[in-house]
């Protein structure tokens, strides 16, 4: 999903959390309290990943006009390379010193993760539609197992079942294999482990198959992005047993793992959500969900009231609790009911700040809904997928399955809250706000049928370049011009890297789009389809420029905040109109692509852009866009109907219609 925030604290041993060992098993290999047990530590290549590089100065200046140029007329063009100039011979190579410099100081991170994080946390935008995406699961492929309690259950087990692993070092490293016939396989797993961690990587590089940095996932649990004045925090206790319930605006809190750490029987998990769902309570008057959609410095002055209003303890059993799990009291009707639901609901059954949500509707449908600052969409997809393979595959319980005889009553404790008049004013205030803001949101989905990754392939195209192409061309016929456009790419083969933008509107998407769209019968279709094959070769090498660490993004804002950092005035190049533009993505684009995932959102970056989640499958493309008023997704996605038709069309030699 877009990229997001970081951890400060990295650690720095093969622990999984700050200064932790990894936990020992308990009683060897316990049944139904793992997911798997990985022959090869999960943190073994952690020590010996690659660092980020610093791209030359030069090349992100290069890279960076580069980008520029579709955007900008030949006068603006003129004056930002003079700018660009002026940086690259002057403060911008000491701060490019001085960036390398401290860089060789701190081997042990990445020279983008500070500034990443203190960006990100200390944004004050409310973090709902700001931030926080959702991903949702594709429905249990055995009908009868999508019951909203069963399904509760058995998800609720697996990710229990994938934090033990976790913690246990038991999990499978986090590996990009390049060819898997060589080294996803028992026999390499079983000498790499004798590899020294100081030396693992190289032994798996020796074999095509890249290990990816892991040190974001101890933040999936026991984790909550706490609002402080000026800047968040995040908080994480992995002492903590607890589960977070939320139901109609109630919490509920009770332990899903033992004294010894093993994992509640899952008959007892179903017995007490049983008893949370068959609570008749009306919801509450003052939902106090509501404060964690506000400006963050809003919510850190209200939250120092709950806190100073005896509310300090029930607050910690929130923030330290496993995760959230939020059951819905309702069923989806569409994609555009469940892209609503799962990216911000009614605002009175999520705690945001939770690293995930859980989120289960009455029909069972599934989504993780998750705070951006602690980490990027690698951890969750991976937690995600686990999840999903784990609780279709070896389910806890069957819909069949009766709950253990326990007395919820007093395993589950509701949690209270003691709300002053100030409280309930903000968070009467709060609800407003919520409500009016989400009013302005629409989201809207396709699924174009006429082929997908199969056929792209065939014709040696990029798929991920054509569904980019689509959304220029789209963007062009609804708005005619070409804009900023921002997709992230995931940079995790280096140690504590994060991610990088690449830049999809280029001058070949440019004179594509404009072929297509404005003058398609001026162009045979060997033509169109050799423009296309351009496009489909820059963008190839945008995205492995980014992956590589090779984008010019985060390089200028580590510049730009070392800048800051140092007092020193704002070189100019930042000051430049074009700079605003093209950080100012009104196409925020972001891709996943899994068997489990049914699809993903997010809202547009800026009030008058797109949200894109988009995944180009076997035989079929989907996308789903969010806009706020003066943008309009439904026309939108129209467009980039009309785009891939086009293409398609001329991609098998026919005429392209007007």
């Amino acid at each position: 999903m877009v990229a997001r925030l970081l951890l400060r604290a990295w650690p720095r041993s093969p622990a999984v959390g700050r200064g932790a060992s990894c936990r020992p098993l308990s009683a060897g290999f316990e049944p139904g309290q793992y997911l798997q047990r990985s022959i090869v530590p999960t943190m073994h290549y952690q020590d010996s990943l690659p660092r980020l590089p610093i791209p030359k100065l030069e090349d992100t200046i290069r890279r960076y006009l580069s980008a520029q140029k579709p955007l900008l007329d030949d006068d603006q063009f003129r004056k930002t390379e003079q700018f660009c100039k002026s940086f690259a011979n002057g403060i911008g190579k000491e701060l490019h010193e001085q960036l390398v410099a401290q860089d060789k100081q701190n081997k042990h991170t990445s020279y983008i993760s500070g500034p990443w994080f203190d960006m990100y946390l200390a944004a004050r935008d409310p973090i709902v539609l700001n931030f926080n995406p959702f991903v949702a699961f594709n429905p249990d492929p055995k009908s009868e197992y999508n019951d909203q309690l069963t399904r509760a259950t058995n998800m609720t087990v697996s990710a229990m079942r994938f934090l033990k692993t976790l913690r246990a070092n038991l999990l499978e490293p986090e590996i990009f294999h390049l060819n898997p016939v060589k080294s996803d396989t028992d026999t390499f797993k079983r000498l790499i482990r004798f590899v020294p961690s100081s030396l693992s990587w190289y032994g798996a590089y020796l074999v095509n198959a890249y290990p990816l940095d892991m040190s974001q996932y101890f933040r999936l649990f026991n984790s909550t992005r706490l609002p402080r004045p000026s800047q968040d925090e995040l908080f994480t206790d992995d002492k903590a047993r607890h589960l977070l319930v939320l139901r109609k605006g109630h919490f509920y809190v009770f332990d899903v793992l033992d004294q010894d750490e093993n994992i509640v029987s899952a008959s007892e998990i179903q017995a007490h959500l049983k008893y949370i769902l068959s609570d008749d309570s009306l919801a509450p008057e003052f939902p106090l969900a509501y404060l964690t959609t506000e400006n963050r410095d809003i919510w850190a002055e209200l939250r120092q009231k709950l806190v100073s209003s005896g509310n300090e303890e029930t607050l910690r059993k929130v923030d330290s609790a496993v995760f959230c799990l939020c059951l819905d009291d309702f069923p989806i009707k569409d994609l555009v009911h469940l892209s609503h639901n799962m990216l911000h609901g009614d605002g009175t059954n999520r705690w945001f700040d939770k690293s995930f949500n859980l989120i289960i509707a009455k029909d069972g449908t599934a989504a993780v809904h998750f705070e951006h600052a602690w980490g990027d969409g690698v951890a969750v997809l991976r937690f995600f997928n686990e999840v999903f393979k784990d609780s279709t595959q070896a389910p806890a319980v069957t819909p069949q399955s009766q709950p253990a005889s326990t007395d919820s009553s007093v395993a589950v404790q509701k949690l209270h809250f003691k709300l002053n008049d100030a409280l309930k004013s903000g968070i009467s205030v709060a609800k407003e706000k919520f409500d009016a803001t989400m009013k302005t949101l629409t989201i809207d989905c396709i699924q174009f049928q006429r082929g997908g990754k199969e056929f792209l392939k065939k014709q040696k195209l990029s798929p991920d370049s054509v569904a980019q192409l689509a959304f220029q061309m789209a963007f062009l016929r609804q708005y005619g011009q070409t804009v900023a456009t921002y997709e992230s790419c995931s940079t995790a083969a280096f140690k504590h890297g994060r991610t990088e933008t690449i830049r999809p509107a280029s001058t070949f998407t440019k004179r594509c789009s404009e072929a297509f769209v404005r003058e398609p019968s001026k162009h045979s279709t060997g033509e169109l389809q050799q423009m296309m094959a351009q496009c489909a070769k820059y963008h190839s090498q945008l995205t492995k420029e980014a992956a590589m660490g090779q984008g010019f993004d985060r390089h200028l804002f580590a510049l730009r905040y070392l800048a800051t950092a140092k007092g020193i005035k704002l070189p100019e190049l930042y000051l430049d109109p074009a700079y605003g533009r093209i950080n100012h993505n009104i196409l925020s684009t972001s891709t996943l692509n899994s068997p489990a995932v049914n699809l993903g959102g997010f809202a547009p970056v800026v009030s008058d852009g797109f949200g894109i989640g988009y995944a180009v499958h076997d035989n079929w493309i989907g996308c789903n866009v969010s806009s706020y008023p003066g943008r309009n997704a439904r026309e939108f996605l129209q467009c980039v109907e009309k785009a891939l038709e086009d293409m398609f069309d001329a991609l098998e030699g026919k005429a392209i219609k007007t």
